[in-house]
């Protein structure tokens, strides 16, 4: 990946996504979603609550979509070393809540990059987007995610 003069992400590559990959969703995985963040609402881990109130088993939790990742690093983040990122905000936007047994068919766009300086230095703000559409095609969910790349210190040796 090319360096940039200002940073080490390349800009170039702003606007471009990943390939296509599906993501089936299942009872284990929200389970074990659900169990890491802590939150025991029944709509999540009780499939005759679920059913009962109108769903087709049980709901993923609305920060569920952070789990989705597609199979490759994306071309943007390839070379960044991965001990210099952090998570920043994060946003859902839903057209219905995701459900086990849904098929989502996805794609990581690269969205946008930023310069900011703060009393730890230099950094990087990436956006990036998770648009997932359902099985018939239709747009689902958008996971946008701000992601910090920490500039690279020098080391310096006597």
């Amino acid at each position: 990946m090319p360096v940039v003069p200002d940073g080490e992400v390349d800009r170039s590559l702003i606007g471009i996504a990943t390939g296509e990959f599906t993501c089936e969703i299942e009872k284990g995985a929200i389970r074990r979603f659900v169990e890491a963040i802590g939150d025991p609402n029944p709509l999540y881990l009780d499939e005759g609550y679920a059913r009962a109130r109108g769903y087709a088993s049980v709901l993923a939790p609305p920060t569920f979509p952070v789990s989705l990742r597609p199979p490759d690093d994306p071309p943007w983040l390839r070379d960044v070393d991965r001990t210099r990122i952090l998570a920043g905000e994060q946003t859902f936007i839903y057209r219905r809540p995701i459900v086990a047994g849904d098929v989502l068919v996805c794609r990581l766009h690269f969205v946008a990059v930023e310069d900011k300086r703060a009393s730890i230095g230099r950094m990087e703000v990436l956006t990036q987007e998770l648009r997932g559409n359902d099985a018939r095609g239709r747009h689902l969910v958008t996971h946008r995610r701000l992601s910090i790349v920490r500039e690279r210190k020098s080391v310096l040796t006597n």
